[in-house]
């Protein structure tokens, strides 16, 4: 079996609205899939960065991670850098895991109007 080497898994999601409910449920929905699509279990999380754009401020989104029962896991929130006419009321994460799959493995997960941001990967 191979040894298992940290990797960066990116994803995002856009939000409906700036509340509380929705910025952990998109960010919920969000997490779940990673994991899903990754075969991710909460030990192989080393650490979680979320961003979110400056119209979201109702709630953190590590919140939902720790509402998943991750509590062991390291978890930052910043605020996106906010470039004129970049995608509105979006959650963006970059989860670091400890894995055995190769780069090319890694399963990217952009949902809703997020999956704009990287095109590339859904062609």
């Amino acid at each position: 079996m191979a040894d298992k080497q940290c990797r960066g898994i990116r994803g995002a999601i856009t939000v409906e609205e700036n509340t509380d409910h929705c910025i952990k449920s998109a960010t919920r929905e969000l997490l779940v899939n990673l994991v899903e699509e990754n075969q991710i279990t909460p030990e192989d999380i080393v650490s979680i960065i979320f961003t979110v754009t400056k119209d979201l401020n109702a709630a953190f989104p590590a919140a939902a991670a720790r509402d998943l029962g991750w509590r062991h896991v390291p978890l930052l929130c910043c605020t996106e850098i906010d470039v004129p006419g970049a995608m509105a009321r979006c959650v963006r994460v970059l989860l670091h895991v400890n894995t055995t799959r190769t780069q090319e493995e890694i399963k990217h997960v952009y949902l809703k109007d997020a999956v704009r941001l990287r095109q590339d990967l859904f062609e």
